[in-house]
């Protein structure tokens, strides 16, 4: 059963987290310090003190941190936006909550501007909190560290992570995230936004911390790109990067009076960016199956190339986090198809050197909840549907040197608290694909290049936004 954790315990939880994770990364980075409201110094040592943070838990905040992790935009005059996904589970309850953030056009010049914060809860719940006044939003340009201020209680917008009991007294509608900590409060304001897609809920409030468990590859080494290097290049409509394929989250959330306490409750988080969503796309996210530690993220998308108009190709992939391993099935070394039903069905399957995965899920007819996401030429509007309830099979083989299966799966587990999602379209009829990715991306995405080695490496601080 959820148990009752307390606030103050919470706050120095993350932000000590935070902090710790933040000190790392600006040593590699040289980046200004990010917290404000309380000495880093002083809140690492308290937390040494009261949470007695050992430092192989901090070793491995930094080992599942991400590249992409920062904020992309460049100040290109383009159409642009970047998005932000952060998903809690709730153990016993088969329910999970969802925060989806979003901006649009941040030079503020455009019709489609704007900043965005939806949430889907349990039973269907849906608010969003819109406006057209993108500077309330800010983000770290190399860490996960990001926030928005849609009403303050002092008249400051903050444009930094604050300490919990800060932002409580600094702002009053809003929301701050990073790797192990984010906290908010947002109350439904759809008077901005594209579409009509009424909100359910009144308000959401909440406060938790995060323990990363799985970023993007194996335990213990270096995270991947999920697009490969090149995504670091203006060459894929939109980008796309899981940032936590699982961890385990502390804290409570609070929908229309109704109050959530969770502890250590699966979560997951993943961005994108670009000029826009692809066209047409499917995913499949679950860290709740039957059999412990696994974690499966698919997806299928019908996405731009190298920003030609009318140019797309279908990608897809199969990544699965098991016993501290990534089992990585993708384009550019595996086959990937799938059939997916306009909404209901789920199947998909990938052949790799050593390992071949199906993944198959269903979701009942009135299980989806709409929700808005970002167009070229209507900005962001009802475009999708989801639901947390999917039922979710992952059956996984070794292959042996010929290719062939070693007998029995490896792995055959299932769950009933899976996140499915079908978006885009036209969507007639079943969408029956296999990956393709385009010659000589294909090629070149194989080659080891790490960006942000030669970045580091050339005189000056080159490292592109977002890495």
């Amino acid at each position: 059963m959820p148990t009752t954790t307390s606030p103050c315990s919470l706050t120095l939880r993350g932000v000590c987290w935070q902090a710790h994770l933040s000190q790392q990364r600006r040593q590699q980075h040289h980046t200004k310090p990010i917290i404000l409201g309380r000495n880093p110094l002083k809140q690492q040592r308290a937390c040494s003190r009261r949470q007695a943070l050992s430092a192989s838990s901090v070793a491995s905040m930094t080992e599942v941190s991400t590249p992409h992790s920062g904020y992309h935009y460049n100040g290109a005059k383009r159409r642009f936006f970047e998005g932000w996904y952060f998903k809690v589970t709730l153990p016993g309850e088969g329910q999970s909550f969802a925060w989806m953030y979003s901006i649009e056009d941040p030079a503020g010049d455009s019709k489609f501007r704007g900043c965005g914060a939806q949430v889907m809860g349990p039973d269907k719940a849906y608010l969003v909190q819109h406006t057209d006044n993108t500077r309330i939003f800010w983000a770290d340009r190399h860490e996960l560290v990001l926030g928005a201020c849609f009403k303050g209680k002092t008249g400051a917008i903050p444009r930094q992570l604050l300490d919990g009991d800060r932002f409580t007294r600094t702002v009053e509608q809003g929301y701050q995230a990073a790797l192990t900590w984010h906290q908010g409060s947002l109350e439904s304001d759809d008077s901005t936004a594209a579409g009509e897609l009424p909100p359910t809920v009144k308000s959401v409030k909440w406060a938790y911390s995060t323990r990363p468990i799985y970023g993007w590859g194996d335990t213990g080494t270096d995270q991947k790109s999920t697009a490969g290097w090149l995504a670091a290049m203006p060459v894929f409509e939109p980008h796309w990067q899981v940032l936590m394929a699982h961890g385990l989250s502390t804290g409570w959330i609070e929908c229309d009076g109704k109050r959530y306490d969770f502890h250590d409750a699966p979560s997951y988080s993943e961005k994108n960016w670009g000029g826009r969503f692809p066209s047409k796309w499917w995913w499949v996210v679950c860290n709740t199956f039957d059999s412990p530690d696994v974690a499966l993220t698919t997806v299928g998308a019908r996405r731009g190339i190298l920003n030609i108009p009318g140019v797309e190709e279908d990608v897809g992939l199969i990544g699965i986090h098991w016993q501290g391993k990534f089992i990585e099935l993708v384009p550019w070394n595996s086959t990937v198809s799938w059939e997916i039903a306009p909404w209901g069905q789920w199947k998909a399957w990938a052949k790799g050197e050593s390992y071949e995965a199906c993944v198959e899920a269903t979701a009942g007819p009135d299980d989806g909840t709409v929700l808005r996401a970002p167009t070229e030429k209507q900005g962001l509007i009802p475009l999708c549907q989801d639901t947390f309830l999917g039922k979710v099979r992952l059956q996984l083989w070794r292959l042996d040197k010929h290719g062939q299966r070693e007998g029995s799966p490896v792995l055959d587990t299932s769950s009933t608290s899976g996140a499915l999602e079908t978006g885009g379209g036209p969507w007639p009829a079943t969408w029956e694909a296999q990956a393709k990715m385009q010659q000589p991306l294909k090629s070149i995405v194989q080659i080891p290049i790490d960006v942000r080695g030669i970045a580091e490496a050339l005189p000056g601080n080159v490292l592109p936004p977002g890495l």
